[in-house]
């Protein structure tokens, strides 16, 4: 090798382990071009023209109550914190013990003042995307009872309802079983109601003190989730019906610390860890050239 294409090659590896820790370095790659993100470079409220926000009880028989307290989601030393407190605060949507409901929400009304806060971040109604790549490094709350996530749903949920829309779930976690996440989709024909999910579970490594990188990469053919870069789950489109598949529409994001419920709750709720957070380092989203 010639002594100066030595040092050039020096040069480049040097410049390439320097941009490491910068949010700011080069992020398109040969396959992908970067379409959307929030590297949380500000301080306060989640950016408006990026996050919404879900108010309340909402689903799943759920403890927490959302809120757009900056208790509960603020943006601060370059991330954003999702915080779940033990606290009271009024159920808003309350009406009385008798009141008569068969739907799967039926809870909410029934429940006059909930005992804890949390918040859930949504680009519903913002921005929705098709396909590409979607990346969030974060390091997660941690506790029995918690069950932090960053999932997706399809935009024609309120048209179609759930599972119908679809739903992929790029990280969930419970904090009953501290050293795994899991990737998973939803689908008419593949839920969790009728016990036929498509999901896998991965190790990893300290999720509460260290932070991890969770993406999906979805085109029209497949679905794959990604831990720290290494694919544990793939889920091919059998090109049968929007019943398996439907995941040619777009979907929008979101991140959120659940409290109990039908999955996070199945071990009690450990009220001597709170509070907890979830820190979100960046959202990026990527769509092939």
């Amino acid at each position: 090798m010639k002594k100066n294409s030595y040092f050039i090659i020096l040069i480049n590896l040097s410049l390439l382990l320097s941009c490491q820790g910068d949010k700011k370095a080069a992020i398109i790659t040969d396959e992908y071009k970067l379409i959307w993100a929030d590297e949380f470079e500000y301080t306060g409220k989640p950016d408006p023209t990026k996050w919404g926000y879900e108010y309340g009880f909402i689903r799943n028989n759920e403890k927490q109550y959302y809120t757009n307290s900056l208790k509960n989601a603020r943006v601060e030393k370059g991330n954003l914190i999702l915080e779940a407190r033990k606290e009271k605060i009024a159920n808003k949507n309350f009406k009385s013990d008798e009141y008569k409901d068969k739907s799967w929400l039926h809870y909410i009304p029934k429940i006059d003042t909930a005992q804890y806060t949390s918040s859930s971040l949504t680009t519903k109604n913002i921005e929705e995307w098709i396909y590409g790549k979607i990346e969030v490094k974060a390091k997660l709350s941690k506790g029995v009872g918690l069950w932090p996530a960053i999932w997706m749903l399809g935009e024609n949920m309120v048209e179609v309802g759930w599972p119908e829309c679809g739903e992929i779930d790029i990280m969930e976690h419970v904090g009953f079983e501290k050293d795994s996440i899991f990737g998973t989709i939803h689908t008419q024909a593949y839920n969790h109601m009728i016990g036929t999910q498509r999901g896998k579970k991965i190790f990893i490594d300290k999720p509460y003190s260290k932070f991890h990188i969770y993406s999906i990469e979805w085109t029209p053919e497949k679905m794959d989730f990604l831990l720290d870069g290494v694919v544990y789950n793939h889920i091919e489109n059998e090109h049968k019906t929007t019943d398996e598949w439907p995941f040619d529409q777009n979907f929008h994001l979101k991140l959120n610390i659940a409290i109990g419920g039908g999955l996070g709750g199945k071990k009690g709720i450990d009220n001597s860890v709170f509070p907890q957070q979830m820190a979100v380092d960046y959202v990026r989203v990527y769509q092939i050239k």
